[in-house]
């Protein structure tokens, strides 16, 4: 191509741009007649705006891809270790989901084997609804049935939550945001002050009548029962776990400490979640720039989307979600697949089975105490059932 034809090309481009952007200006303009003739804007008008907008945004970024030609070069899971093992990350801030405790025998929420899909027999509206506070309100004892199988004490750490306490041991863990409720980055002997429990736990209770604050082993036996448990003050309320349900707000701690960590995190590792329950989704947004993300997960998440209205508002445009095989990927890496190997890979091209080893001694003799407590209650058992067949056959007789 001469450069003539090249120069008459970029000409026509340019025109059909400039075209274009006169028809969209039209168009906004008879929207806002629309608007101020006070007439009302039905929810697929707004769909319609909200999409033209999202095609602008693919617009500027296409055109600003061309102009910098952009070659995806994140750095490597090798890069990212040595710098760990150089003690070049002094803020590494964790964002964990339920994929974290399903080898401790917890299963998630959204998989195909999840907990969503196993309340067939509770007869709820919709599977969400057994986390619903209006639902709750109205029936606790769906969720009473089911806490007893998730309540603390029944599991053990797995080596993604001892991974954490490695993390802190070293000096360089600004903090774990977790979504979980089953208190296991508490039982790995992480520090509580390193710990943000986005959607409470079972750790402390509320009667949902007069207020009254309880302590998770004063309730313990009758969730282990699976019955509902009732304040022991008013005579009425119901003692709800302080576990953040659909329909209420999230702690403080939440808010005042993402606030100070995630700007100044200079490593951002999520590993086990969805990414789908907001607000806590969002905050692989509310790291800088230059910040490393790493997702280490039995699948792709939080991907950017051109066509994702919500990335977009929540600021996607430059720094929304993970942008695996767009050309501006600077910074977004992944490890597919289960979180405990992932982890271990980590540890080892960092040169710390060592200590690591020595840190799961911990999960080890935890392990230890529950075999032994369950070999004492099958002896206990069997003796039982001996006792009964020995009387039964003393009346025989």
């Amino acid at each position: 191509m001469t450069e003539e034809q090249k120069k008459n090309t970029e000409k026509k481009t340019d025109e059909k741009i400039v075209q274009e952007e006169k028809t969209e200006e039209k168009e906004k303009t008879e929207e806002k007649k629309e608007v101020n003739s006070g007439g009302e804007i039905s929810m697929e008008k707004i769909t319609s705006l909200l999409k033209d907008m999202m095609k602008g945004v693919k617009k500027y970024e296409d055109k600003n891809l061309e102009k910098i030609k952009v070659v995806e070069n994140p750095p490597s899971i090798e890069e990212i270790c040595e710098r760990l093992k150089n003690d070049e990350f002094k803020n590494v801030v964790v964002m964990c989901g339920a994929g974290i405790s399903v080898s401790a025998g917890i299963p998630d929420f959204r998989s195909a084997d999840g907990l969503y899909k196993q309340l067939d027999g509770f007869e709820l509206p919709y599977p969400e609804a057994i986390f619903d506070i209006s639902y709750f309100k109205e029936k606790p004892e769906p969720f009473f049935r089911l806490a007893k199988n998730l309540y603390p004490g029944n599991f053990v750490p797995t080596k993604t939550h001892y991974f954490f306490k490695l993390l802190e041991q070293k000096g360089i863990l600004q903090r774990v945001f977790t979504q979980n409720i089953d208190t296991l980055e508490r039982v790995s002997g992480l520090s509580s002050d390193k710990i943000v429990e986005a959607h409470g736990s079972f750790g402390e209770a509320t009667c949902q009548s007069c207020g009254a604050k309880y302590d998770h082993l004063e309730f313990k036996p009758t969730i282990l029962k699976g019955e509902v448990p009732r304040c022991t003050k008013c005579k009425t309320g119901v003692v709800k776990p302080d576990i953040v349900f659909f329909g209420e707000g999230l702690p403080e701690k939440f808010w005042d400490l993402k606030k100070k960590d995630f700007p100044k995190a200079d490593l951002l590792i999520v590993i086990g979640t969805s990414l789908v329950v907001q607000p806590f989704s969002t905050l692989i947004n509310d790291v800088t720039d230059e910040c490393p993300r790493l997702l280490i997960n039995r699948e792709v998440v939080g991907k950017f989307s051109e066509g994702n209205i919500y990335s977009f508002l929540m600021g996607g445009g430059s720094s929304g979600g993970f942008k695996f095989g767009r050309q501006d990927n600077s910074r977004d890496l992944k490890l597919i697949g289960d979180a405990d190997e992932g982890i271990q890979k980590l540890v080892d091209l960092c040169g710390w089975s060592e200590e690591f080893e020595e840190i799961l001694k911990h999960r080890n003799e935890i392990l230890k105490t529950i075999k032994k407590k369950e070999e004492e209650k099958k002896e206990n058992n069997e003796k039982k059932e001996n006792d009964k067949q020995e009387k039964e056959e003393e009346k025989e007789k």
